[in-house]
């Protein structure tokens, strides 16, 4: 959850795996994504780019690629920097306090060491700086308007670093076999540096001022031997992974509140790491190493029009917790070659371990008396070791071909998970860890279809709905309450009833260089439990905490959030709209209402069958190019260009409100985009 991503210029293709995961892929396995890395063997002429661009915000980027070598060997390096001053999404339409850059530098080099076996080795390092962008309330001084402690803006930053080593070697045996051997070490570092003054860190949604230091390092080997030969295609292989977890933090109260020695809930435990006190900060430190093995085999046999994947994995899993699971995987298709009909179905059963951010914190925290004081001050703290679950996976789907140009594919999904995963977050601190439900369930539909090139036109459509549905008690984690049974079901903000991409890309029949290109996103809105309602009769409302009756009339409290925050979530009270520096601590439910989020009408919202929600939005993006505005010594060297402008309309829309996870972000405002390339 915490590290930067390779080059997109480092990627030659990328190869989306249908259905459930094939038995060589285990553990966290939501989507599967084959990558394949650019080489530079047998590009005997160097071959590459330069690409410069800068748009809004000041965002700025400078890219070099280049492949070259020769029949046996091969060299191909990708580097880019890019600067912006909107790196994340921030949590006002405004932005504040969002600068960020990141520096990128991949190479892979393959040598051919015989007709038979060859070596490949790709190397990584990336460099990521950027601000935590600011809210109005942090951006100008809330801790000052709050309680006279400081005036200053907040100022928190994150560096993420990123090493990854990953040689591979492979041999043919005969003309039906192959091996492939893979050791590989990533280190991935991320550094969270509070506020200068550690005070200045208090706002809304924070108590604490933090510092971090947490690393993971991956080191393992995977292997795999291969055999084709008739109607079968056997695979056997197996990984071997060592996590080295490391986590470090510096903590110190900064809300005068939260432990008043004349309090109900002082707790002298917390007293000397009371920043707002003359208190210091509490230093925390958890390791563990976490040990997974992986042995699998998979036969794709092919008989006639009929298609079947089989296959077996064993996972063994050796951390704070040890399980051992059995993962039978089997995937059918049936091709009807008359109509261009394939159909298809498949079954996963896959382990499901822990998120290891912060997992020993989560796992552990409760039994420190320090980090006890501090959960507890939030809700339940009881130490509740994980225990990794299993999921059973479903797929369903077809894929229909229509004359010689267009393709239509469609899919239904059922993911059943005892033991599910979630994050939780101690405030907004960048303290985020993994929590543990009883089980969800999320199951939904993607159809897609493509429309290959026709007269200078192809055109690409995707829909999707996804249901993600978790189940009380919480049994791991940080806050789990394991001893109690039942509890009501809610929905997580990944659940969304509709949401549709559609993308037309053009090129001119006078002039094929020239294209514009065409982007139309419509979601109908993700759920956002954090938006105030009224309700009083459902026990499993999130209503109930804001709903309360004045003068016999249906009123929502809205005390517990910032005129900033009213303002975030785009409310208005019967008709006067909330602003940045006033709100209103109630109002009538019949006359709080948003163009930004669904309220729920009074009496009706259910957190799992009708929660709150982001408003649906359309946003539109657009870009016109030519890849050769003109070239020289025949076309070896070409220049290019092109203007990209996303959210044309600048339309005024959120992601998501006061999110456990990730807080408040809104959808990009317009912005334009200039690119100019050096091809040769």
């Amino acid at each position: 959850m915490f590290s930067n991503q390779v080059p997109a210029a480092a990627v030659q293709s990328l190869e989306v795996i249908d259905g459930a995961p094939p038995a060589e892929y285990g553990d966290k396995t939501s989507l599967v994504i084959k990558a394949t890395t650019r080489s530079g063997q047998g590009v005997t002429t160097p071959t590459g780019s330069v690409t410069l661009s800068y748009g809004s915000f000041g965002t700025s980027n400078l890219a070099f690629d280049m492949a070259y070598g020769g029949k046996n060997w091969g060299n191909f390096i990708a580097a880019n920097g890019l600067q912006s001053g909107r790196f994340l999404d921030t949590p006002e339409f405004a932005v504040y306090h969002a600068k960020g850059n990141e520096e990128n530098f991949f190479d892979r080099v393959d040598y051919q060491l015989n007709q038979k076996s060859s070596l490949h080795t790709n190397v990584q390092y990336t460099r990521s700086w950027f601000q935590t962008p600011n809210s109005y309330d942090t951006e100008y001084g809330y801790s000052s308007v709050a309680n006279h402690l400081t005036s200053g803006s907040t100022d928190q930053r994150s560096q993420i670093q990123t090493i990854d080593v990953a040689p591979s070697y492979a041999r043919t045996i005969g003309t039906t076999m192959a091996f492939n051997f893979g050791p590989y070490v990533r280190r991935d570092s991320y550094d969270y540096y509070p506020s200068n003054n550690a005070l200045d860190d208090f706002g809304p949604i924070q108590q604490e001022s933090v510092a971090q230091q947490r690393s993971l390092t991956n080191a393992g080997v995977h292997s795999d031997i291969s055999y084709s030969k008739g109607i079968n295609n056997l695979k056997l292989g197996g990984m071997y992974q060592q996590t080295f977890l490391r986590e470090n933090f510096q903590i110190g109260l900064v809300d005068p509140n939260l432990n008043a020695p004349l309090s109900a809930t002082y707790n002298p435990v917390l007293a000397p790491y009371d920043l707002t006190r003359g208190g210091n900060d509490y230093a925390y430190h958890g390791q563990t190493d976490i040990k997974q093995l992986a042995l699998y085999g998979e036969d794709q046999i092919t008989a006639g029009n009929w298609l079947f994947n089989l296959g077996i994995r064993g996972d063994f899993y050796n951390g704070l917790a040890i399980q051992r699971q059995a993962e039978p995987r089997v995937g059918t298709s049936y091709s009807v070659k008359k109509t261009g009909t394939v159909l298809r179905a498949s079954y996963a059963r896959t382990q499901e371990t822990p998120f290891n951010e912060n997992l020993v914190l989560s796992s552990e925290g409760c039994l420190n008396p320090v980090l006890y004081a501090i959960f507890s001050t939030l809700g339940p703290c009881n130490p509740a070791p994980f225990n990794p679950g299993f999921r059973n996976e479903f797929h369903a789907g077809f894929e229909q071909g229509i004359s010689k140009h267009f393709v239509l594919n469609a899919e239904y999904i059922w993911k059943y998970t005892h033991n599910g995963y979630d994050f939780s977050v101690l405030g907004a601190t960048p303290i985020t860890f993994p929590i543990e439900w009883h089980n969800s369930k999320i199951s939904g539909y993607a159809i897609s279809g493509t429309l290959t090139p026709v007269k200078g036109l192809s055109a690409r459509v995707t829909m999707s709905s996804v249901a993600a549905r978790f189940f009380n008690p919480q049994i791991g984690g940080v806050g789990a309450t394991p001893g109690i049974a039942g509890g009501y079901p809610f929905r997580i903000d990944h659940d969304e009833k509709f949401n549709q991409t559609t993308h037309l890309e053009y090129a001119l029949p006078f002039y094929k260089k020239v294209y514009y290109s065409f982007n139309w996103k419509y979601d109908s809105g993700l759920v956002a439990g954090a938006v105030p309602c009224y309700g009083i009769t459902d026990p499993n409302s999130a209503c109930i905490p804001y709903s309360e009756t004045v003068n016999g009339v249906p009123t929502i409290n809205l005390s517990s959030l910032t005129a900033d925050e009213e303002f975030q979530s785009g409310l208005a009270c019967d008709g006067v709209k909330a602003t940045q520096t006033s709100g209103f601590t109630t109002c009538d439910a019949a006359g709080l209402t948003s163009k930004l989020v669904k309220i729920p009408a009074p009496g009706t919202d259910d957190n799992d069958h009708n929660p709150q929600r982001i408003q649906p939005r359309n946003l539109f993006d657009m870009a016109v190019g030519d890849d050769d505005v003109f070239h020289f010594h025949e076309g070896h060297y070409r220049f290019g260009a092109r203007v990209t402008a996303i959210n044309v309309t600048d339309k005024y829309a959120l992601y998501n409100f006061l999110s456990t996870f990730s807080g408040t972000h809104y959808v990009s405002p317009r912005a334009v985009t200039a690119e100019l390339s050096f091809h040769f």
